[in-house]
Order: C-alpha cells, then sequence, then structure tokens
C-alpha cells in the first residue's frame, strides 16, 4: 500500500485507485454481512485492487507461511465512533467530555469473551496465536490454515515487477464471533511501509544550502541573475526560525507551557538530545528543562536498511525542532517506531492512545495514496479512542501535488485522508523585516535553471518541482464538519454523494520559504559534527500546526481541544485564519536559488535556479477554502479564539 513519496530540502522532488466505499465503512465501521458466502461476515478491503485475474500466478503453496494481525472491533464500535463525533464537537453538549484511557477501553474496547472467541476460532483453524493487546490478536501459521480461518484462497500476483501473495477474495470471519473482528492485515504480503515528507540526508552524509540568502523575506534582491515575471526576484531565505514563525502564526506571549506534544516517526536520533540543546541556544529559543524532551521507544528496532533507519533521524529532529521553536515551552515526547511499516506505526499511536501520553500528535509521514479499507479502518479505530480521550493527530498532506507526477494518477494522501485526523497541507511564507507577516501562497513550486550564459532561465517558468498535497477522496465518506464549507465542486469531484477533501488546515512547507534545521551530520572526512540547513515539505507544516495547537490549548486553560476538525472549520471565514492565494501580490512571485552540486561544497560547482510560488500541479490556492491550504493558516485571533473567557 505504501510508497516512497517526494521528500523535501533542497526542493528537488524524487523522481490504483481504490474502489468507492459506502461512508460507514470508509470510517472503519463494523464489516456487512457476506450476502454470497452465508454464515459470514465480509471484512472489506482485505483483497487488494491489484489482485486481479490478469495478474493471477496461481495457488501460494500450502506450506508457505502467513503473519498476520487480526484487529479486534471492540464491543461498540457504532458507538465509539459516534461519541468521537460528539465529544469534538462544538455544538455537542457532549463537547470535550473526555474520557481516560482506561475508561474508553472499558466502554467500547473488546471483551474478554470477544478475545478468548477470536482466539479460539483462529486456533481452531490451525494459526498459531503469538501475540494479544487490547487491539488486536497476532497469529502465524501456513497458508492453509489462514484459507480456512479468512475463508479464501491465497493466490500470487503480479504486482509492477515483482510477485505477492493475496487473498483470492474478500476475508471472511464466522458470524458466530457476532462482529467481534473489524479488519485483518498480512494476508497480502506486499510491502506496508510509510516514508517521511522530505529529503533529510541520512546521518553519514552531509547537507548543506549554498548562498546567497535572504535573512527574511526580499533581504537580498538577486540584482545579477535574470529577470522572473519583469522584475528581480530575491534569493531564498537561508531559513526561518522560531521568532520569524510565531510571530506570523500570532503566538503572542503565549509559549505552549502545560501542554504536551507526541511526535511519532521511525527509529530515533542518537544525537537529538544535543542536536536540539544546541539548535535552541544558537537561535535564542528558550533551553530545554530536564523533562521537557523525552523518549519512548522500542525495545527492538527491525527492517533498518529496507526503511533507510538512518534517514529518519533527520526527520525527528526537524519535527522536534519546528515545535519547540514555535511552542518553547511546551512538552515533547517523541514516540519511535520499532520500522517504517504500517503495524509498526499503528503500535506507536496505540501507545500514545493506550497511555495518554499527549494531547496533540504530529505525524510527518504517509503515504502516495490511499490506503486500503482494512489498514483504514485499523488506523481509524486508532483515532477514535483518541478522540474521545480528548488526543488530537495531525498529519502531513504530502509534497507532490496531486501525485500525477510522482504516480501517474491523482489522488491525495494517507493517513491524511481519514475523516478522524487533521490534514495540514503547505504554503511558501513571506516574513519581512521586523518579523513582519507580508503573505503566503499556497506551496507549488516550478523550477527552471539558469542558462549557460547566464542570461536567461531555460523554459521559464519551468516544471512542477513540488506543492503541498491536497485534493478529493474516493474512498472516505464527506464528514460533516466539512459540509457548508468546501465548496460543492470539490466535495463532489468522485461522487455525486460528496467526500473528504484535504488538507483541513496548512502552514509553511515550502522549502524555498523554509525552516532552519540543525542536525549532527557526517562530513567528507569522516568527521560527525553539529551542521545547519534548510528544509520544507508538508514534514514542517504538520509539527508547526501542532506547536500552534499547543499555544492554542495554552490559551485554552490547558483544556485539551482534541479532534481539531469540527473547531477549525467552525472558524472560518473569521480573522482567526490567513484566507491564502496563489497570486497574494497580484503578480508572479519567484525566489532565486544556488545550490551545491554535490550538496555540501562548490567542489564540483553550482547550481543556480528560479523557483516559482503558487502553482500546486492541479491543485490552487484560492479565496476561501481549497484543496491546498484548507481553511488557511493560523493569524493573529487563532491562538486568542481559544482563550477562555
Amino acid at each position: 500500500m505504501r510508497s516512497n513519496r517526494a521528500k523535501m530540502r533542497a526542493g528537488v522532488s524524487m523522481a490504483a485507485t481504490l474502489p468507492m466505499l459506502a461512508g460507514a465503512l470508509a470510517l472503519g465501521m463494523p464489516a456487512a454481512h457476506a450476502v454470497d458466502n452465508p454464515g459470514r461476515d465480509t471484512l472489506a478491503g482485505t483483497r487488494p485492487a491489484w489482485a486481479t485475474a490478469k495478474a493471477d500466478k496461481g495457488a501460494t503453496a500450502d506450506s508457505s507461511q502467513v503473519s498476520a494481525r487480526v484487529y479486534l472491533a471492540g464491543r461498540d464500535a457504532a458507538g465509539l465512533a459516534a461519541y468521537a463525533k460528539a465529544v469534538s464537537d462544538p455544538s455537542s453538549a457532549a463537547y470535550g467530555k473526555y474520557l481516560s484511557a482506561k475508561q474508553a477501553q472499558a466502554r467500547y474496547g473488546a471483551t474478554e469473551a470477544q478475545v478468548a472467541a477470536v482466539r479460539s476460532w483462529l486456533t481452531a483453524a490451525g494459526l498459531k496465536v503469538t501475540g494479544v493487546t487490547q487491539h488486536y490478536v497476532s497469529v502465524t501459521g501456513d497458508v492453509s490454515a489462514a484459507e480456512q480461518a479468512f475463508g479464501t484462497q491465497l493466490h500470487n500476483y503480479a504486482k509492477g515487477s515483482k510477485t505477492y501473495r493475496a487473498p483470492t477474495k474478500t476475508a471472511s470471519t464466522p458470524d458466530s464471533l457476532n462482529g467481534a473482528v473489524l479488519t485483518v492485515t498480512g494476508l497480502d504480503n506486499a510491502p506496508h511501509k510509510a516514508t517521511h515528507d522530505d529529503q533529510l540526508p541520512p546521518s553519514e552524509d552531509v547537507f548543506k544550502n549554498s548562498g546567497p540568502f535572504s535573512s527574511y523575506y526580499g533581504s537580498n534582491i538577486a540584482t545579477t541573475l535574470p529577470d522572473a515575471y519583469g522584475t528581480k526576484v530575491p534569493y531564498a531565505v537561508e531559513g526561518y526560525t522560531g521568532k520569524q514563525l510565531r510571530a506570523a502564526y500570532g503566538a503572542g506571549t503565549y509559549t505552549g507551557k502545560g501542554v504536551r506534544v507526541a511526535i511519532t516517526d521511525a527509529y530515533a536520533s542518537p544525537t537529538i538530545a544535543y542536536d536540539a540543546a544546541t539548535y535552541a541556544k544558537k537561535h535564542g529559543d528558550a533551553a530545554y528543562t530536564s523533562s521537557q524532551l523525552r523518549q519512548v521507544l522500542p525495545k527492538n528496532y527491525s527492517k533498518t536498511d529496507e526503511c533507510g533507519g538512518s534517514g529518519w533521524y533527520g526527520e525527528e529532529t526537524l519535527d522536534v525542532e519546528a515545535v519547540h521553536a514555535v511552542a518553547p515551552a511546551a512538552n515533547i515526547t517523541y514516540v519511535g517506531a520499532a520500522s517504517c511499516y504500517d503495524d509498526d506505526l499503528l503500535d506507536s499511536l496505540s501507545k500514545i492512545v493506550d497511555n495518554h501520553l499527549a494531547d496533540i500528535v504530529s505525524n510527518s509521514w504517509g503515504t502516495s495514496g490511499e490506503a486500503a479499507p482494512d489498514l483504514a479502518a485499523a488506523y481509524d479505530q486508532v483515532f477514535q479512542f483518541g478522540a474521545v480521550e480528548g488526543i488530537g493527530f495531525y498529519f502531513s498532506s504530502g509534497d507532490d501535488g496531486d501525485e500525477v507526477a510522482n504516480t501517474g494518477t491523482k489522488t491525495v494522501d494517507s493517513p491524511a485522508n481519514s475523516a478522524w485526523v487533521t490534514a495540514v497541507g503547505g504554503t511558501s511564507l513571506a516574513v519581512g523585516k521586523g518579523d513582519k507577516y507580508l503573505w503566503e501562497t499556497g506551496w507549488g513550486t516550478d523550477k527552471a535553471l539558469l542558462s549557460d550564459d547566464g542570461k536567461s532561465w531555460t523554459d521559464f517558468p519551468g516544471t512542477f518541482n513540488s506543492g503541498a498535497g491536497g485534493g478529493t477522496s474516493k474512498t472516505v465518506a464527506e464528514p460533516y464538519y466539512q459540509q457548508g464549507v468546501v465548496p460543492k465542486a470539490l466535495a463532489t469531484a468522485n461522487s455525486a454523494a460528496g467526500n473528504r477533501v484535504v488538507p483541513d488546515i496548512s502552514a509553511i512547507a515550502d522549502p524555498n520559504t523554509g525552516f532552519k534545521v540543525g542536525e549532527t551530520q557526517t562530513f567528507p572526512d569522516g568527521t560527525a559534527k553539529y551542521s545547519e540547513y534548510r528544509i520544507g515539505g508538508t514534514s514542517l507544516a504538520s509539527p508547526v500546526i501542532a506547536a500552534v495547537q499547543a499555544l492554542a490549548q495554552q490559551a485554552r486553560g490547558g483544556k485539551a481541544i482534541g479532534f481539531a476538525n469540527p473547531s477549525i472549520y467552525a472558524k472560518y471565514g473569521t480573522k482567526a485564519y490567513h484566507d491564502v492565494t496563489d497570486n497574494p501580490t497580484g503578480s508572479g512571485l519567484a525566489v532565486a536559488r544556488v545550490d551545491f552540486f554535490n550538496q555540501y561544497d562548490a567542489t564540483d560547482g553550482l547550481i543556480t535556479s528560479v523557483r516559482t510560488l503558487g502553482t500546486d500541479s492541479s491543485l490552487h490556492a484560492v479565496k476561501g477554502y481549497d484543496d491546498v491550504t484548507g481553511v488557511g493558516t493560523p493569524a493573529g485571533g487563532y491562538v486568542e479564539s481559544y482563550h477562555r473567557r
């Protein structure tokens, strides 16, 4: 389900649509009765779209081994979804009446009898139970046992240049379980993994930006370079820091004191404490207190080569430093997953919910395209449990615009497409002299190179390079909070009934107007030392919005905001937001960039380019709600709007 996504530090984009589901099913509701399989309940989405008759390579050997997770629906799946909605809706009498993790599990979690029945069914089929949590039962066994348990044959299918196992029809469970099973994962063995949403070098590879730079937007004009849009353009900023972002997004005197933000990624940077402390000291951010930054990590890691383990170090560094820069007094808990695979990422999210480790959770990872319904159901259940506890999840919307240039198919990304999370889109941000907010565009970049004679830009404005993810889901029904705000043309782009549109809110993401980050990297001479570089991507936007939410929660007297979308949309059209458009100045906007060819020094030459702002694939930031920036970005009135008077 998951594939590599374009990643953003230098701003260079590195180069199956699912069937429509009914609204309830798309939100992870219990499976429907299997009309064509009497006596059994189907587990929708467990046969992947790529398992077609044309791709069928024949039956998988009975002796082949299967490792699967059987996710538990709990005692009242419909009640969980209903209460998650009610407790998050400002117009509901139940608004803000959150449950503790223990109360949520007691009210909506699986009963001992349900777990026992699921275990008995699985073992009777010949599968071995290898683990039981309050969310799932994990099993192993041979193909023949799995086929017996789930009522489907398993065949091998061609998928691209490789062959993977998958069910020949939708998996099902016996009626006698009375809907105790939510879904099953692992029957197909194609890779199910996530990538982070920016380009960060592995710790063994240094990355540095070349100048010239602007210290704030427009401070250094590229007078010796060709015009763009009829005028000289500024050099890209060296990288905004916390003071500039706090001013742009209306932090005021709020610092996030008393609020804890969680961050999830795969693995963990071994130098995060040093890097974060060094960065804060260099840029005037408050020093970390002894308990302010903590990590919750698994006992063991896996698939580090396949997932590019060390490449995730910089992701954690960006997320931690961005949250602290905007909300310097907020507590930060980093929850690292054992790998970049869905099962491990789900475990990290569940760990936060089961132990209520934070009220706000930033997630700068995802997939290009929408998750299969089996995985979507498992994710949504975690998000719903979070909602009833007052926990809000924030996900990057992606870095490849409508995904056509990346995958060939127009699609939104997941888990940002879930109706139970806040999808964070991206902008290009102009902060001027004196930390004054100037304007924002929707993040979308065209890139053109300097001609050999230095007198023009080749093929100006160039080709699409990168941009904020967004668009209309094909699998998730339109949530109530978007109705009346999202334009009908967007909501009904894929179905007359209306679908979820991404994103919900946005913040700085364009690497050409990006954030400065500090990380320990290994230089060509083999020495490892702290250095800084500019970075972007919606991996930046997500922790920035999470930090702004920490400020808002402080303004609210510390009361958790929880699942924020209903309140975010309730403020639509007010002074709480900057209404972001693609062309805020009425003329084309661009910045000049000079980059090291080898990414760290001028030994192998320089690359000079011009980057047009506000040109995001087929997506457009327009007045009002749009599928690049959502309702907009937080303005001076946003944080204060949560103040409890």
